[in-house]
């Protein structure tokens, strides 16, 4: 779409959804003009507006740049129409923030439900047609879990892949920058665009979306386990999920049943405990001059790596290092591994238990062994809410996440659905 007609978007519909913290108007663009239009999750930097990161005080005021992502994007021609809100500094994942304020997951304008978090807003932008992508960071599921439950499609790298430079860390053992969007290919080929060395931590070379999307997966084999392996799903998430298996067998690929996998569950802990960590390391200056202001349950999140030393941070980066190498080989005879992006659907915000995060119970995999991965959206429940499929691949294998990816979607039925924004009208 056009900017103007993002921007006019926004303004018949924001007001509810709340997925935007600023817009620009005019858009930010670079050299060149004409190409889609993105939001920025409010923990990346653009230069001369705040970076917010979620909270009542800005993590930065004034960045004096772009983030290196904001800033391959422009010049490559797409149009930035806006910041959108995040979990306060990012950790969570029912999209909830009682700092300053949620959006709504599109989805249900009578009930407000969780967008999905911590890139909230980022999600809701792209479900409802706000504009054409949106950057997300990931770094237990921040990207896949709210694009999952807001019906959309969201990509994350490996580590190495895309610049972190201008990006407000949660976890820098963890954290990865992607994509979302309302489909497979223009979330690839954003991914491919801001790819790519930055003289720092991303040294692979960048991402080839039109080879991946072109690919045939007919043949190529996925593992997969049975619902009631993989702790409790609500029914129709697994209803979906068995539906979307079949979709793929019948799109030429092999998807073998197999018993359930360590990683999904094992991987939750020690992947919360490198984030608490990490976390409290970095924010906890922070956190002392600003607690009366900050979503005591963010305080509560970081604090609870308080009490984690160096010597406790060494020996969880050994055993993350040794699960990973076990992974690897477990995953040698498949080319990638399916499940529920999330267990269950969005539920009302009010419901929410801020001391479990079920959203993510099936997605921290993913960062843990730093694998890629994508969620694609795999129907609606009988309340007509999303539920997606996640898709993880072997190390530095983005172009198998988005060719299973893009296959599924070609056979998922799903295409074009958008939710219905008439409740959402200003």
């Amino acid at each position: 779409m056009t900017p103007e007609e993002s921007l006019a978007r926004i303004r018949r519909y924001d007001a509810r959804l709340k997925a935007f913290v600023r817009t620009f108007d005019p858009p930010l663009t670079g050299d060149m003009a004409g190409g889609p239009t993105f939001a920025v999750k409010d923990l990346i930097d653009v230069a001369g507006a705040p970076t917010g990161g979620g909270a009542m005080v800005p993590l930065d005021p004034n960045p004096h740049s772009h983030a290196v992502v904001v800033e391959r994007l422009l010049q490559a021609g797409w149009s930035a129409v806006g910041k959108t809100h995040t979990v306060e500094l990012a950790f969570g994942a029912w999209g909830t923030n009682a700092a300053v304020g949620a959006p709504w997951n599109p989805w249900d304008a009578k009930v407000h439900r969780a967008p999905g978090g911590s890139s909230s807003g980022s999600a809701v932008a792209v479900a409802a047609g706000l504009c054409d992508a949106a950057l997300g960071s990931d770094t237990g599921g921040s990207v896949r879990i709210p694009a999952a439950i807001c019906g959309v499609v969201g990509l994350k790298p490996g580590r190495g892949l895309v610049s972190l430079r201008g990006v407000h860390p949660l976890s820098p053992a963890l954290d990865t920058v992607g994509t979302i969007a309302a489909d497979v290919a223009t979330a690839a080929r954003m991914l491919g665009l801001m790819s790519g060395p930055d003289g720092a931590a991303a040294e692979r070379d960048p991402f080839d979306p039109d080879e991946a999307l072109a690919a045939d997966v007919r043949g190529r084999r996925l593992a997969a386990s049975p619902p009631d392996h993989l702790g409790v799903l609500h029914p129709e998430v697994a209803r979906l999920y068995l539906e979307a298996l079949d979709k793929l067998r019948g799109a030429g690929v092999t998807v073998d049943m197999v018993p359930p996998l360590k990683a999904l569950d094992e991987s939750f802990a020690p992947n919360g405990l490198i984030m608490a960590g990490e976390g409290w390391r970095h924010w906890r200056d922070r956190i002392a001059a600003q607690r009366p202001v900050m979503d005591p349950w963010i305080v509560r999140r970081f604090e609870s790596g308080r009490g984690f030393t160096d010597r406790h941070l060494e020996e969880a980066h050994a055993r993350r290092a040794a699960d990973q190498a076990a992974h690897y080989d477990w995953m040698a005879p498949y080319d990638g591994l399916v499940s529920p992006t999330c267990p269950i659907p969005a539920p009302p915000i009010a419901e929410v238990d801020e001391t479990t995060s079920p959203l993510s119970r099936l997605t921290r995999a993913a960062n843990y062994l730093d694998l890629p991965g994508i969620t694609v959206p795999c129907g609606l429940t009988h309340e007509g809410l999303p539920a997606g499929l996640q898709i993880l691949g072997k190390p530095r294998d983005e172009a198998a996440v988005v060719s299973f990816g893009a296959a599924f979607e070609r056979v998922s039925g799903w295409n074009g659905r958008r939710p219905d924004l008439s409740g959402f009208e200003g």
